[in-house]
């Protein structure tokens, strides 16, 4: 496998500044937003966007999490005994703007699963999409309000966004396969 860097830690830090203005901008403002992160690097993004947002508008956005396991239409595929994870949304989502949060989009059924997840959860009044980086290759019609960096891609190569959270690094690569190459 060979990686190419496509962000480094100051592009990413940009990319992520870009767009918690354009969050704050779309809602009018920071009230009544919620920050849902999609584990696992959703959720780190999901608080970095917040302390951004804070810092610009001085208002607290609250943020939670989603563990959408159960929710995926691949559970049988993608392991035997999952590893599933607390969700953890203690702000109330009823009536208020919420914006789910992703490290890459895809396919949109990781997106899918997430808004199945967040319904358990009340009723918003409207749901938003950021991901850092849009690859493409939708398989459901979903797109994203916001986007870091759109990232034309082929079927054979892999996005990883890491984050110094949990990866110890701030970059997004991409990997191809040797045989690919």
């Amino acid at each position: 496998m060979s990686e190419r860097r496509i962000l480094g830690a100051d592009e990413l830090r940009r990319a992520l500044t870009r767009i918690a203005h354009e969050i704050v901008e779309r809602n009018g403002g920071a009230a009544d937003l919620v920050l849902v992160g999609i584990r696992s690097r959703g959720v780190p993004i999901a608080q970095r966007l917040a302390a951004l947002i804070e810092q610009h508008e001085g208002i607290a956005v609250p943020v939670g999490s989603l563990d959408i396991t159960y929710y995926r239409d691949d559970l049988t595929r993608i392991a035997h005994a999952p590893i599933v994870q607390r969700s953890d949304l203690e702000a109330d989502v009823a009536g208020r703007t919420v914006v789910l949060v992703d490290d890459v989009l895809y396919t949109g059924r990781t997106v899918r699963a997430a808004l199945d997840a967040l319904t358990d959860h009340g009723r918003p009044r409207a749901v938003r999409l950021a991901a850092l980086v849009d690859r493409g290759h939708r398989e459901l019609p979903i797109r994203a309000d916001f986007v870091g960096k759109n990232l034309p891609t082929n079927a054979t190569e892999i996005v990883h966004v890491r984050v110094t959270e949990t990866d110890e690094v701030d970059e997004v690569v991409i990997e191809q396969p040797e045989d690919a190459a």
